[in-house]
């Protein structure tokens, strides 16, 4: 039997598969980059070994490393958990034959799978000849052939951009998992995606163990999935699982994996199969009623599945909660986690937190105090609710994500909460993968009175600070009135104006109809139009105020001009590397508005940096392999309407911009 177990990973996959064995009485290892030296997963563990180095090419994706980590700390077991080395059959290969019992399928059925273009010649199905394609055929999709997640995956409407997109999706998947082969494939518009669960043993039996709807995605990545995937007729859900049984026992398949379909116009086309655990299998795992890295442990040690799986009971559904803003281009952020707690249980938590809510699992690789950096995928926490109908699991989870204590950087939980919310996701008739191309602006767009209240909170809190700090109480001579504005998500932001009253309370002058029931530094109590809310305040040394589930940020009272941003400037929208430019670009050269100058990758994600107006490249300070910080001066764009003075010259990368570097290999992609 097992007895010490490393999960080669990071995270909250690492963490969720530590909590499993702490179950079954087996020790855990865990190991780590530099970037990750007290991560929440090394603290789960009960040993810890370190990977020199923080990109995954040095670290998390060095099998070699990783084998030598495991018999250095006495592991006779090795699980992959996702992304990573996860799908690699010569990872699994070097484990095995350094003595070690692999978590997973064996590497001929992950080679197998692990290219979509063989799989697909398995299963009898001929990707489309690039050569070939003409205009009638379109759209379709360009695609790598190993990994998944979005990376090297490229739509294409116009004949003419193929061959381009083709370069560009090589690239970028030979980076992200070391293997360049695309191939092409129909697109179909708007479809639903749909998987099965299947888990294999040893002795020939194989599990399809239900359906899940995967549909709401942002950048063909997952963000909100749900079991068993609802509305699917009787047959087509046979139709699934014959097919994924098939596909499991023609490569002789054992441990856990998934069978992707697009499903569109009552018919399933197979995309792929994936060798290994998925993000979302806490779905399967809440209405089948079981702990599915128990049972790889259990396949692993040899043992037999029962001959059928448990029956489902109920609905699932889980939200993917990351650090990055969905308005501004699903932009990753990375900073401390000053307070983060979620209403949940069932999951790694370590802070008290709201009270827990029954029937609710948050599975996540953070606590308070931790710093959510640049080299990693941005997923902060997974958060499942389970409950006997889809429509009373979709409203719990919109609960506790409204409740979630989320203060560091931004996150995506005011667009999950909208999206659950939304009346096409509540109609189950309707989810498709097109959900966010036609909703994702009103879905972003600030909502009313909220967040103008909780700047009123932020205000006054700040006021409460300062009268302790410096000495407060009313005087004689009326003061004049106070102003404080806040960016808040709103084009203007929040304009408070607000003065101290006689008995040491507060007079708010604007917005108007708002009177401050009680301050204090951290809690506020407002009456709006008659009804008293109650606002929790927090401020940080960061600049950043929460106000309940508002993030707000101070608006300086006085601007330096010398901070101003310079006509034409492109600043990084995030630390990140430069990867590449574009064909040619040089300082001079001739570019219109919206055409792509570089490509930044962050957190796994690839970001194009685009010409904010036409005219000349002026400066050029991005190179491929530049680190950047957030902020930095990439470029400099001049139109013919702006002065040649106000345009800062080619010169010298700034300070903030090294001239040295290697690019970082993403990371192979958690989160398909």
């Amino acid at each position: 039997m097992i007895s010490t177990v490393l999960v080669a990973n990071r995270g909250e996959i690492a963490c969720r598969v530590f909590r499993t064995c702490r179950e079954l009485g087996i020790a855990t290892v865990a190991v780590y980059s530099d970037a990750d030296a007290d991560a929440l997963h090394v603290r789960e563990a009960d040993a810890a070994v370190r990977l020199p180095g923080a990109a995954p090419s040095e670290t998390y994706l060095r099998g070699d490393l990783i084998v030598a980590a495991a018999l250095a700390a006495g592991a006779d077991a090795v699980h992959p958990g996702y992304g990573f080395l996860s799908e690699n059959a010569g990872f699994a290969r070097a484990v095995t034959e350094a003595g070690l019992r692999w978590i997973g399928p064996p590497p001929e059925a992950v080679e197998a799978m692990a290219s979509k273009t063989r799989a697909k010649e398995l299963l009898g199905i001929a990707p489309l000849d690039p050569a070939a394609v003409t205009a009638a055929e379109l759209p379709v999709l360009v695609k790598a052939a190993a990994g998944g997640g979005g990376r090297g995956m490229r739509i294409v409407r116009e004949l003419s951009e193929l061959e381009g997109e083709l370069k560009a999706a090589s690239a970028e998947a030979e980076s992200a998992f070391g293997d360049g082969e695309v191939f092409v494939e129909p697109y179909v518009e708007d479809g639903r995606h749909v998987e099965v669960q299947i888990l294999a043993d040893a002795h020939g039996t194989v599990w399809a163990l239900g359906t899940r709807d995967c549909s709401l995605q942002r950048r063909h990545q997952k963000v909100i999935e749900e079991a068993p995937a609802p509305g699917l007729p009787a047959a087509l859900v046979e139709e699934l699982y014959g097919a994924s049984v098939a596909a499991a026992k023609a490569v002789g398949y054992v441990g856990a994996g998934t069978v992707e379909f697009l499903v569109a116009d009552g018919r399933a086309h197979f995309l792929e199969m994936n060798t290994r655990l998925q993000v979302e299998h806490p779905v399967t795992e809440a209405v089948h009623g079981v702990d599915l890295v128990a049972l790889q442990l259990a396949v692993a040690e040899g043992r037999a599945l029962p001959p059928e799986p448990p029956a489902a009971r109920g609905h699932a559904v889980e939200a993917r909660l990351y650090a990055e803003d969905p308005a501004a281009g699903w932009a990753p952020q990375t900073g401390r986690l000053h307070a983060f707690a979620v209403p949940g249980g069932g999951g790694v938590r370590t802070d008290p937190g709201p009270a827990s809510v029954p029937g609710v699992r948050v599975d996540t690789g953070y606590a308070s105090g931790d710093t959510v950096p640049v080299h990693y995928d941005a997923m902060l926490a997974k958060v499942v609710a389970h409950a006997p109908t889809r429509a009373e699991a979709v409203r719990k989870l919109a609960g506790v994500l409204e409740r979630a204590v989320i203060h560091g950087p931004a996150t995506n939980r005011d667009l999950l909460v909208a999206s659950l919310r939304h009346e096409e996701f509540r109609d189950e008739g309707r989810l498709d993968t097109g959900f966010y191309d036609r909703n994702l602006d009103a879905l972003t767009r600030p909502g009313e009175g909220g967040a103008a209240y909780a700047a009123v909170a932020a205000a006054l809190a700040e006021a409460c600070r300062n009268a302790g700090r410096f000495g407060g109480g009313w005087r004689n001579v009326r003061s004049r009135d106070e102003t404080r504005t806040y960016e808040d998500g709103t084009a203007d932001g929040t304009e408070v104006r607000y003065r101290p009253t006689r008995d040491g309370g507060f007079e708010v002058l604007a917005p108007e109809g708002v009177r401050a029931v009680s301050a204090a530094p951290d809690r506020v109590r407002l009456d709006v139009a008659g009804v008293v809310r109650d606002f929790a305040v927090a401020a940080y040394g960061d600049g950043t105020v929460h106000v309940g589930r508002h993030r707000l940020t101070p608006r300086p009272r006085f601007t330096d001009p010398r901070e101003r941003t310079l006509p034409g400037s492109l600043l990084a929208p995030m630390p990140g590397t430069v990867v590449r430019l574009a064909d040619g670009l040089a300082v001079g050269d001739r570019v219109e508005a919206g055409q792509p100058l570089l490509w930044l990758e962050a957190m796994k994600m690839e970001h194009r940096v685009t010409a904010p107006a036409s005219g000349t490249l002026t400066a050029l300070h991005a190179a491929p392999g530049r680190q950047v910080e957030v902020g930095a001066l990439l470029a400099v764009v001049q139109t013919e309407d702006v002065p040649a003075e106000d345009v800062p010259t080619a010169k010298a990368p700034a300070e903030d911009v090294p001239t040295e570097g290697v690019p970082t290999e993403a990371q192979e992609d958690p989160t398909a």
